[in-house]
């Protein structure tokens, strides 16, 4: 018995030797995400691209309202052959598919852009965190800004300025 104890106390005192020495920090990606000179480039970017597709959407409901209410007199006009009346329901039928298609392409493409705009910046910011992390001697920097983070104790030095510095934002 005192042999097992023995054998497991030897076992265990690599492991609580190893864990003095491992050096935590935190680092709230979010805040300086969100500081970046390039998320706001990106932001501009995908602003004016969101901006032409909303006036593209609104020139397109007009259009189609227009046509609705050419529609409407059509439909309330006795003397209105019926097989005009059908065409012109088919064509507003045809216009509405088209503007359906329009939004769902619009979202679709803006999300594409967003996801293209920021990767570069999120892999800046991986980056600067990793050179961080080797240049202190960090075994671990957790994200603050990911909620799974139960306690954030004393025992971790926030990185967040360090990151910050690294990427030359004040």
């Amino acid at each position: 018995m005192i042999k097992k104890l023995f054998l497991a106390a030897m076992l265990a005192l690599p492991m609580c030797l190893s864990a003095q020495s491992l050096k935590f920090g935190t680092v709230n990606t979010g805040e300086v995400f969100n500081v970046m000179p390039e998320k706001a480039t990106a932001e501009a970017t995908l602003k004016a691209a969101s901006d032409k597709y909303e006036a593209e959407f609104k020139r397109l409901q007009e259009d189609f309202q227009k046509d609705y209410n050419d529609f409407e007199k059509i439909k309330g006009d006795a003397s209105t052959p019926a097989a005009i009346k059908e065409r012109h329901e088919k064509d507003l039928q045809d216009k509405y598919q088209k503007i359906q298609n329009f939004q769902q392409t619009a979202a679709q493409d803006l999300q594409k852009q967003q996801e293209t705009l920021l990767a570069p910046i999120q892999a800046k910011l991986q980056q600067a965190i990793q050179a961080v992390g080797a240049e202190n001697g960090f075994t671990y920097i957790f994200d603050l800004s990911i909620p799974s983070i139960i306690y954030h104790g004393n025992g971790s030095q926030d990185v967040t300025p360090l990151v910050k510095a690294k990427l030359g934002i004040k």
